[in-house]
């Protein structure tokens, strides 16, 4: 059965919301900017966009940051390219990333990784709702960091 209307708006919505954090984890990392807190919208760009997914398939799913627990519940049918499961490692950046007290400081490379990864995530999902928009017109616009 195809998501009604209010499905499909919701997770428009949700997706809107993927992309200005996806469009906040590409921000320069100037001082006082952390990689981590970059890492931290990265994550939060996939999360959101997974969770649009979900919504638009009227599956319902927990409060969680776990981008493993949210990829666990898509429907067999749906399948998740390789790089929307590796999205998985970006939970790290959900708790851990956003207060002091984290074992080692998030690099530049992980945080283009990270970019990758939601990059990813965002754009299968926007497929996956069959929804076109801002989280696609932010994607076209930053197409990710430079040399990557």
């Amino acid at each position: 059965m195809p998501p009604d209307q209010d499905q499909l708006g919701e997770a428009a919505e949700w997706l809107r919301y993927a992309a200005s954090d996806l469009a906040l984890a590409r921000v320069p990392c100037e001082a006082p900017i952390m990689w981590e807190t970059l890492c931290f919208h990265a994550q939060q760009a996939a999360e959101k966009a997974l969770k649009a997914v979900l919504i638009a398939r009227a599956i319902e799913f927990p409060k969680t940051h776990s981008i493993g627990a949210l990829l666990d519940l898509l429907p067999g049918e749906l399948a998740a390219p390789q790089d929307v499961q590796n999205a998985a490692s970006l939970t790290e950046y959900a708790v851990l990333s956003r207060y002091p007290g984290r074992p080692e400081p998030a690099t530049e490379e992980e945080h283009h990784e990270a970019l990758r990864l939601a990059g990813a995530v965002v754009g299968w999902a926007e497929q996956a709702c069959d929804i076109s928009g801002p989280a696609a017109a932010a994607a076209e616009d930053h197409p990710g960091p430079a040399g990557t």
